[in-house]
């Protein structure tokens, strides 16, 4: 640190928000694999993909799932959260529509498409349960789309932005990981592992999706699209998607 003020480094601090221990619960409450909203009920084209032979291996696992964190996760999810975030911390009905519609309609196929909003809907009725305000209200809204469901509860529960982006990520992360030591199969080491690792790419694919403006939000991936539209038809399946 030899050179650099202290001044300038207290302010670069103090900038950043800071999580409470409160705030950092409910946000591992809120991406918790045990949370009622079917999440592990999804494979997201993996298991097509697994059957084709495109995933066979941990390592090709580990490319499939940093194509997309690179692709739609970083171009797509996290700039629509950011969105969909501070739409909610100014109530801002208007802006959280457009948001939605535009997540949704990015959403490249039915499967994907309905994925997200039953797991919105299922994730708006725990929000109602849990008494959180404006959740019944919006409900309609919100459950189109469990990415305002998310940022609903993240703003209410005063979970900081980077940090709600965190546990939005490494959810989808998490459940795609367990998805394929299912399908392929992997031994639960083996998927530790695989989380190890791609937990490093994380900070980086968040900073910059935060960094995503307006008109650059899009993202489509071919390979996705191909598998999520095979497996509606695929002859045996465990996942819904």
């Amino acid at each position: 640190m030899a050179g650099i003020r202290t001044d300038i480094i207290m302010t670069m601090l103090t900038r950043i928000p800071m999580i409470t221990d409160l705030a950092l619960l409910r946000l591992l409450h809120l991406v918790s694999p045990t949370l009622p909203i079917g999440s592990f009920t999804y494979s997201q084209g993996i298991e097509w993909a697994v059957e084709a032979g495109w995933i066979a291996t941990p390592a090709d696992l580990q490319g499939w799932l940093a194509s997309q964190l690179h692709s739609g996760m970083m171009h797509l999810d996290i700039p629509v959260l950011q969105r969909l975030y501070h739409a909610m911390e100014r109530a801002d009905v208007e802006t959280l529509e457009y948001w939605i519609h535009i997540l949704n309609a990015s959403r490249e196929t039915s499967e994907l498409l309905l994925e997200e909003k039953n797991r919105g809907r299922a994730l708006t009725d725990l929000l109602i349960a849990l008494e959180i305000p404006n959740a019944a209200r919006w409900k309609p809204l919100l459950a189109q789309s469990q990415a305002a469901a998310f940022a609903l509860a993240a703003v209410h529960w005063q979970i900081p932005l980077q940090q709600a982006a965190y546990g939005y990520v490494w959810s989808w992360l998490e459940n795609l990981v367990l998805s394929a030591v299912k399908i392929i199969p992997l031994g639960q080491t083996q998927g530790q592992k695989i989380l190890h690792e791609m937990t490093a790419l994380l900070p980086k694919v968040v900073a910059q999706g935060l960094q995503v403006a307006d008109d650059d939000i899009g993202a489509s991936s071919s390979a996705l699209a191909i598998a999520s539209s095979r497996h509606e038809t695929q002859y045996t399946r465990l996942f819904r998607s």
